[in-house]
């Protein structure tokens, strides 16, 4: 029973989005992609031995799928507080996305990143969260924090301040 009950539900979706992308509806939607630009504030915080921070930039770029859903990556660069130096940050992400208001949306950010502190290379999962509130029509500035790295003996953080320009 449950399986009919399922199957039912699924055909009436599926029905219901080829009717609303035949008439124009909320499914046609074409791929929007932007780039951006950010000053990182970025943490590194070994177990027991202080933090570390610095500033450095932050590249973004993306593609918004829909006004709910993208793929975005990141490059950032810079910043040295004693040994630890950021050479560079490289990561992609899917990108879940709220819409508040025509103008003002908060996200949050899941994939993987590869850090490069000096020789030391680690990778593994990130995840962040952030806002973006439309100047223009293109024009957007915004602010997200990141867990960029979160291992057993430290964690790498950071908080971004930008702009965002879709095309």
């Amino acid at each position: 029973m449950k399986t009919i009950t399922i199957s039912a539900v699924s055909a009436a979706l599926l029905l219901a989005g080829a009717t609303a992308h035949a008439q124009g509806g909320p499914m046609n939607y074409q791929p929007s992609p932007y780039i951006g630009g950010d000053v990182m504030f970025w943490e590194l915080d070994p177990d027991g031995r202080g933090n570390f921070d610095s500033t450095g930039l932050r590249l973004r770029g993306g593609v918004a799928f829909n006004d709910y859903f993208g793929l975005e990556g990141h490059l950032g660069t810079g910043g040295s507080d004693g040994p630890a130096e950021l050479d560079y940050l490289a990561g992609a992400y899917a990108k879940g996305v709220l819409p508040i208001a025509p103008e003002f949306r908060l996200y949050g950010l899941a994939g993987f990143t590869e850090v490069d502190f000096d020789a030391d290379t680690e990778s593994g999962f990130s995840y962040g969260a952030g806002g973006e509130f439309d100047v223009t029509h293109n024009l957007a500035v915004g602010a997200d924090y990141m867990r960029y790295l979160d291992e057993s003996n430290y964690t790498f953080d950071a908080a971004s301040v930008g702009v965002t320009f879709r095309f």
